[in-house]
This record gives structure tokens, sequence and C-alpha cells, in this order.
């Protein structure tokens, strides 16, 4: 995890939220290939889920801790403040998606959707954090809102 990343001082297991990148980015494929708002609709409601604290009725979330359990892949902590604000970033995405979708906006979808996919392959294949990125430049840039 960068220093610039938002800390919150709570510990999350990178291996899990990792898990999580590749259903995140799985059900934007799926959406992709579909075309069903419902497959985005639900990504949102897992998300929140997840964002409020709920995690223990997220899908996603337990399908990532039985894959971390049965793959005996290894616990990795990091602060949770990144990670809160990636998924943060995801819930904006993926109502982005919605709203262009309903719209017929299908080169707005494609856009939205080819950041999105980035983003998640970024955490998910390098642990690399757009959203630390994007926090630390505009708290550079902003820095009262950060106080």
């Amino acid at each position: 995890m960068a220093q610039q990343c938002p800390l919150i001082f709570r510990q999350v297991d990178a291996t899990v939220t990792r898990i999580n990148t590749l259903f995140v980015a799985g059900s934007i494929v799926a959406f992709l290939l579909t075309h069903s708002i419902m497959v985005l609709i639900f990504l949102i409601g897992d998300f929140i889920l997840r964002l409020y604290g709920y995690k223990s009725y997220s899908p996603f979330q337990n399908l990532s801790l039985m894959i971390q359990h049965k793959l005996s892949l290894p616990v990795k902590m990091e602060d949770a403040g990144a990670k809160r604000l990636a998924a943060q970033f995801g819930v904006g995405f993926t109502i982005a998606l919605v709203i262009t979708s309903l719209l017929h906006a299908d080169v707005a979808v494609a856009i939205i959707s080819g950041i999105f996919l980035s983003c998640a392959a970024l955490e998910l294949f390098f642990g690399y954090c757009v959203a630390c990125q994007i926090y630390y430049i505009t708290k550079k840039i902003y820095p009262k809102w950060f106080e």
C-alpha cells in the first residue's frame, strides 16, 4: 500500500479484496455480454453491503472467503481506507453504467466499462490502486477538502 492512500486504521485482507475484484470484473464482463441491468443492480447491492458493514451478507465477500480458504491463499492485511475508497469509486462507475445503459449511450457504456475494467485489472494483477492515486492528486489540488 502506498503512503498516499487514505488511512482509516482498520485492516482488511487484501487477498480477499483481490478475489472480490475478480468478481466485480466478471460482473462487468457479464453485463457487457448480456446487457442486463440486473447484473449492475446486483453489483451495486453487493458494493453497498460491503461498504456499510454488512459483509456477511455479501455474496462476493462470502465466495471470496470460501475461495481463499479452499485454495489456502495467504492472508495479507492492509489498511481498509484505500479499499473502501476503491469500492466507493466502484459504486460510482456502476451507477454511471446503469444510467448510460438506460439512455442507450453505447459509446459511454464502452468507455466507462473500459476504465472500470482497467482499474480492476490493475488492482487484481498488480495490487495497484488507482483510487489511491486519484485521492493523492485531489489532496494536493484541494487540500482544504481533507482537513
